[in-house]
């Protein structure tokens, strides 16, 4: 082999390796880009159903404490978030939503409260405290991308 062709098969050789590598490293870079995005959207995708659960949930409690007629169709809606949150959350999510629910069937069950009753009522109980707790803890950990 003459020694013409070893400058020759190395610049080749470097080149083809500078070609794989930057192809590579495209590649790497593009699928972090994409795990990035799909993380991002998974995050907000759940923020946005637990604030909707909240805003429900919240709504129909404090109907629930002064009212003894409960609004099924209203319920429907609830347990139909709860049922999104099977999809796309941690059990203790959706145990923490599914009690969240009883906690309101029972509320209306029970004898309505007068606004004096109110503020003894408010300090002993917060209908959304372990969801809230739980939907926290979920999404601190989230995996990152």
């Amino acid at each position: 082999m003459s020694t013409v062709y070893i400058p020759a098969l190395a610049a080749f050789g470097g080149s083809a390796f500078g070609a794989v590598s930057t192809i590579v490293s495209g590649w790497f870079s593009r699928r972090r880009r994409l795990r990035e995005r799909h993380h991002a959207r998974s995050f907000s995708k759940r923020e946005r159903l637990y604030r909707s659960f909240i805003e429900e949930a919240s709504r129909l409690y404090a109907d629930a404490l002064v009212s003894d007629r409960a609004e099924i169709p209203q319920l429907v809606g609830l347990y139909t978030l709860v049922g999104r949150m099977r999809i796309l959350s941690s059990d203790d999510v959706v145990h923490a939503a599914e009690r969240t629910g009883r906690l309101i069937i029972e509320t209306y069950l029970s004898p309505n409260r007068t606004f004096v009753d109110l503020p003894d009522f408010i300090e002993e109980m917060d209908p959304l405290r372990e969801f809230g707790e739980a939907c926290r803890c979920e999404l601190l950990n989230l995996p990152a991308p």
